[in-house]
């Protein structure tokens, strides 16, 4: 029996990865246009047709690129300030016991509060504007990515701990050189989990009296009855989100790569 080259595999899966996706989205289309045509009422439930107009019109008036930026600097803003401080305390807390079960309770207490319970509070400490938003987000992101981490530290194998040590290694080269490297892969699940869950709130964040964002567009497109826009608002906030999980994977990828990580 003849064998198969992995090599030639190749073709049909780049094929299938494009294919596959392509189908799902003109099948989701199809169905989007026979409800829209069953239900009537463009008003209420516009059509593909109608909402691609509605896209080139904003596109075209030079607003669009001003929504989404603002967006993706309040995102980034937030997101990276919630990485810059969680990850760190999570190292710390994961790897020293005492004063994760001294802290863990009020960690536990936060956690729950929904970022949507902070939104009086964030309008009466930041006022209106960007602020309030990156609160939000930031509030969103930051206990994933803090749990995470800690979960991540802690479930390292024993074994490369007593290994490191046997060959000497300080405290600061086995946290350095062998936990961080062998907690990155679940540190990434906290990361990707805490991208999702903030870019979902970016938009409930940017109803608290902002001027501008994809959630002010949404919210501003409502109050015109422009439900084509409101869908517009809706697919460029799935589609931002789907980029930036792509860019994650892909700065994932390499990282594990330079660790010598294999998925």
């Amino acid at each position: 029996m003849m064998s198969v080259s992995p090599h030639s595999r190749r073709p049909d899966l780049a094929g299938e990865r494009f294919w596959s996706p392509l189908l799902a989205v003109l099948v989701f289309l199809l169905l989007w246009e026979v409800a829209a045509r069953l239900y009537a009422n463009p008003y209420l439930l516009p059509g593909p047709w109608q909402v691609g107009l509605g896209l080139v019109e904003v596109w075209r008036s030079g607003k669009l690129f001003e929504h989404i930026a603002v967006s993706l600097y309040r995102f980034g803003a937030a997101y990276l300030l919630a990485v810059v401080l969680a990850v760190p305390l999570g190292l710390v807390l994961g790897w020293f016991t005492r004063l994760h079960r001294a802290l863990d309770p009020l960690i536990q207490l936060l956690r729950p509060i929904s970022p949507v319970a902070w939104f009086p509070l964030a309008v009466l400490w930041f006022k209106i504007g960007d602020l309030p938003a990156i609160f939000i987000i930031f509030i969103a992101s930051f206990f994933p990515i803090l749990l995470s981490t800690i979960a991540a530290v802690r479930n390292v194998e024993s074994t490369y701990l007593k290994v490191a040590l046997n060959f000497g290694s300080s405290k600061w080269s086995l946290l350095h050189k062998v936990v961080i490297p062998a907690a990155f892969p679940y540190i990434m699940v906290g990361l990707h989990i805490a991208l999702g869950v903030g870019w979902i709130h970016l938009v409930a964040g940017e109803m608290l009296g902002a001027q501008s964002g994809l959630g002010y567009f949404i919210l501003d497109a409502r109050n015109f009855l422009r439900t084509d826009l409101v869908i517009v608002g809706m697919l460029l906030v799935g589609a931002l989100g789907l980029l930036l999980d792509r860019l994650m994977a892909a700065a994932e990828k390499k990282v594990r790569r330079r660790w010598g990580i294999v998925s």
